[in-house]
This record gives structure tokens, sequence and C-alpha cells, in this order.
């Protein structure tokens, strides 16, 4: 059991049935009245936010989020497949489990899988990737007084904005949760 009196930011909780995790949260004690609990929390499944407020004294049930390391292996169709490294495994999941920045992962890549009592709701990326660029303009000389960018095709089919003296067969560090480029690896 979780007390709203102890929230802290990263707690996962249930409530109504579905699963929250607190963002912000703030201990409020009026010079009238009785204190109170203002949070901004997350539905962890859909990912909606919402401010609530709470009396110090309610009490939730804890939600125990589960992040597997699990390499992902192919897609087909539709069907996204990861194999669980300990006991080879596959586990499909659907495409739209996968987040917009599953488009920097490739094939044999380690993901986390995230899911809640066994229901699995959403894929983590690793943070930083090196993929290497199948196809961008060439840079010219001359032209790199200034921080211009270019697009780049990476090898997942990604495009992302490069400097200027960024070339094809350049493999490249990239920050999946921004989709910036970094630096050359």
């Amino acid at each position: 059991m979780v007390v709203a009196g102890d929230f802290k930011n990263g707690i996962t909780f249930d409530m109504d049935g579905a699963v929250y995790q607190v963002i912000e949260f703030q201990h409020v004690k009026p010079g009238k009245g009785a204190a109170f609990v203002r949070t901004k929390i997350k539905n962890v499944i859909t990912g909606s936010v919402i401010e609530r407020t709470f009396s110090p004294t309610d009490k939730f049930e804890n939600a125990y989020i589960e992040r597997k390391e699990m390499q992902y292996s192919y897609n087909d169709g539709d069907l996204y497949y990861f194999m669980d490294m300990e006991t080879f495994d596959m586990l499909p999941l659907n495409s739209d489990k996968l987040p917009d920045n599953f488009k920097f992962v490739k094939e044999e890549m380690m993901c986390k899988i995230i899911s809640y009592k066994g229901n699995v709701f959403g894929v983590e990326p690793p943070t930083f990737v090196e993929l290497e660029v199948t196809a961008t303009d060439p840079g010219f000389a001359g032209n790199t007084a200034t921080n211009t960018l270019k697009p780049a095709t990476l090898e997942t089919g990604a495009v992302i904005k490069v400097p200027l003296f960024i070339n094809e067969g350049d493999v490249l560090k990239i920050d999946t949760r921004t989709g910036e480029y970094l630096s050359r690896a």
C-alpha cells in the first residue's frame, strides 16, 4: 500500500483499475482547512496526464511495472517479434504497442519490454543507437560556415537532420528520445 502523503516522483500505483505514475507532487498545508497533496499523474498504459488532488491519508495499491530486456528479432507485416535471451521464447507485439522512436531500432538490438501483470503495453528502445547513413546529399566545400542541416536516411529508414559534412556510409550516434544526431561513431 502507498499513502498519498508519501508520494514521490516515479511511484506507480493502482487507482480505479488503471495504473498511474506520479510525475509531480506538492504537499499543500493551507492556513485554513485540511492539508492536501496536489499531483500530476500519468496513466502508464494510455500515456494521458491528469492533475488531481488527494487527501494525505488516501491509500492505493502499489503497481509493479516490469521492464524486461529482450532482443528485437524481426517484423512480419504488423507483428514485431522480440526474443527473451534467457528462455529464447518469442514475443509478438502489434505495431500499436511500439513508440514513434522505434524507427531507430534495427534487428538484434536490445529493447526493454514494459508490462503490468503480464500485459505488455510498451517498448523502450535503447537511449543511444549507432546507425549507418544510407542516403544523403553531398556537402559542398564552402557552405559549412553556418550551422546548416540536411536530411539523411538511416539504415532503418528513419530520416533525421545532420550537419553538411556527413556523407553516405558514415555511422552516426543518435539519441532515440529526441531523434537528434549526436556525433559520428
